[in-house]
């Protein structure tokens, strides 16, 4: 069964989510998640779990903050709360914050998040090994190294299928240094000021960066839109998708989510069709924000050309 797990911004737009009909919400706070479309108060948290429970779906929590040991020195409260209000799953990536879980006999289910590092059978099952129920694999796969994937993996494998790809952080402030190397007056950095970077000698890239509590995060040239791949990753045994909403905000992403949503109905009814596939893709691109670029990111690349 496809299961399709989305950001959720507000708790506004969580309850209008799960109307449309989305499996799982993806939330989290500022201090120990990273790269959420809007980090949430403890309050908000709950309420949000409440609504998800109430509905017969499940919350994730990003907890994949890169841990520095004053953050490791703060995390069981947050750990603590997360029980108590029961979430169903938290995404971790760093091996400090899956030591605690275990050393301290938590109730909470987790879900291996090491972003772009998540690239092999291999690294998902070791961490199965270590007690993770599910691996949240890296953005950057191409077809084949899925195609590798298939039927190799212990537990289940989630994989964006709509929304902005993260291909580097820095804990270093990327953008101030370069504010201040320009001697520039201007202090905005976070994500509602739109910066991108691009290559040198490479003027159509655009590369979207902001700067955050976490550091510097960089996103790829295109953000991903895979709907016409549905079907070929539910035969490879990808069913759990991911939708991102940290740069599509709004009620706007809540349309894009029915459209995947209505795809996800077809595929399980055997009526998804190549005409269906391309018209549910036009819409997603009409609802995309200007100036966003769309496409398979780098599921058609060769491997090899991957470096």
């Amino acid at each position: 069964m496809i299961k399709i797990t989305t950001t959720a911004e507000s708790v506004e737009q969580a309850k209008a989510l799960l109307e449309a009909g989305t499996d799982n919400l993806y939330i989290g706070e500022a201090e120990f998640g990273l790269r959420l479309p809007t980090a949430l108060s403890y309050e908000e948290i709950r309420e949000v779990t409440a609504l998800a429970h109430e509905a017969g779906k499940t919350v994730t929590v990003a907890v994949n903050a890169l841990m520095h040991v004053d953050m490791m020195a703060k995390i069981k409260p947050f750990l603590d709360f997360l029980q108590e209000i029961r979430v169903d799953k938290i995404a971790v990536g760093d091996a400090g914050v899956i030591f605690v879980l275990q050393r301290d006999k938590y109730d909470l289910p987790f879900v291996y998040d090491a972003s772009t590092m998540v690239t092999s059978s291999r690294q998902v099952n070791f961490w199965a090994g270590q007690g993770a129920i599910e691996a949240v694999l890296a953005r950057e796969l191409p077809k084949a190294e899925l195609e590798a994937m298939t039927g190799n993996l212990e537990v289940p494998g989630e994989i964006l299928v709509y929304g902005a790809t993260v291909i580097h952080q820095s804990k270093r402030p990327l953008i101030q240094n370069y504010y201040n190397f320009i001697k520039t007056k201007e202090t905005g950095k976070d994500r509602a000021r739109n910066l991108f970077v691009s290559e040198p000698k490479k003027k159509d890239t655009h590369y979207s960066i902001f700067e955050d509590n976490h550091g510097t995060h960089i996103f790829a040239n295109d953000d991903l839109n895979m709907m016409s791949e549905l079907s070929n990753l539910v035969k490879m045994g990808f069913d759990h998708w991911k939708l991102d909403g940290i740069y599509t905000r709004g009620d706007v992403f809540v349309e894009v989510t029915k459209r995947f949503i209505e795809a996800k109905k077809c595929i399980e009814a055997g009526k998804f069709t190549a005409d269906k596939a391309f018209q549910l893709e036009e819409e997603v691109r009409k609802l995309h924000p200007a100036g966003r670029t769309l496409s398979h990111g780098f599921y058609d690349f060769d491997p090899d050309e991957i470096k």
